[in-house]
């Protein structure tokens, strides 16, 4: 049998930068050890398999695999999939859509635009808010791990924690930029020191004040060895989790906020994420993430 498949670039407007997504269109009758194969055929972060939505008001149903697990949400293939989903079904349409996505998580509301001749844009409501989940972290033991020193682990009131919203990440702050750039991740050593949770071992997203790009108010790098993950260039589902991180130690006034993160600048494969936070009586009320995507190759999958 062969399978439509499709691979965008996503939190990027240019091609080869940001990052990979493969979304295979046709996925009816795969097994899920199946899929698991597939992904590690393509050896991207995530692979997307898109299934009649089991709503028939939504507009499909989504199965993420990493090349290790299958995750129940992730954010850079909600994005490209709601982008290559609308550009299948809209060719060449100047057009704004609203669909709704099944992940294994709950339904996510997505918004897309379309415009001829540019880059899609889409962008997702969090289908759950971050949360803080219990851990404790030794900061010499983190240092080691990322391969700098004590001293840049940390700024201002920010410290390590462990928030998830629907996939744990241990979200670290860093000095500055340089302590970002040196660090040397240690998968064994962070797989010493890193918390269990929610039935999988948590990932690294380490950030910063500022970036590269002018209009960044974040820098970020992750590291999911756990996913079979080494370092990966984008990351809306550790977006989502930093937004209960920035709720809690930068506490923003209520109203609306946005955050443009850069993440993937040191793999050569600079991405942007727009996070944008409403706060409602110091808490997070509503959370969205969006971003750009681009098509870069599409063919037939033989299984």
């Amino acid at each position: 049998m062969s399978r439509r498949y499709a691979i965008y670039d996503v939190f990027t407007a240019e091609r080869l930068k940001g990052n990979p997504l493969a979304v295979v269109f046709d996925a009816e009758g795969l097994s899920d050890a199946a899929m698991q194969v597939i992904a590690g055929e393509f050896a991207l972060s995530e692979t997307v398999f898109v299934l009649p939505p089991d709503n028939p008001a939504h507009g499909a149903r989504l199965r993420i695999f990493t090349p290790a697990h299958e995750l129940p949400f992730a954010g850079h293939p909600t994005v490209g999939t709601a982008i290559a989903l609308a550009e299948a079904s809209h060719p060449g349409a100047t057009i704004d859509l609203v669909q709704v996505l099944e992940e294994t998580i709950g339904p996510v509301r997505c918004a897309i635009r379309l415009a001829e001749g540019e880059p899609s844009f889409a962008e997702f409501d969090l289908p759950r808010r971050s949360e803080p989940l219990q851990a404790a972290f030794d900061r010499q033991a983190v240092a080691d791990a990322l391969g700098i020193k004590s001293t840049d682990v940390g700024f201002e009131n920010h410290v390590p924690m462990l928030w998830s919203a629907g996939v744990p990440f241990v979200t670290i702050p860093v000095h500055d930029l340089a302590a970002a750039a040196a660090i040397e991740f240690d998968p064994a050593g962070w797989e010493r020191i890193a918390p269990l949770a929610e039935g999988r071992l948590a990932a690294a997203y380490v950030y910063c004040r500022g970036g590269i790009h002018h209009q960044a108010r974040f820098h970020a790098r992750m590291f999911a060895p756990g996913m079979g993950i080494v370092e990966d260039p984008a990351t809306g589902g550790a977006a989502a989790a930093f937004s209960g991180t920035i709720n809690h130690f930068d506490q923003p006034t209520d109203g609306h906020h946005a955050f443009l993160i850069e993440q993937g600048v040191e793999m050569g494969r600079a991405s942007y994420l727009h996070l944008h936070l409403d706060i409602a009586q110091s808490k997070v009320s509503a959370a969205r993430i969006g971003g750009q995507a681009v098509k870069v190759a599409e063919g037939v999958l033989f299984v």
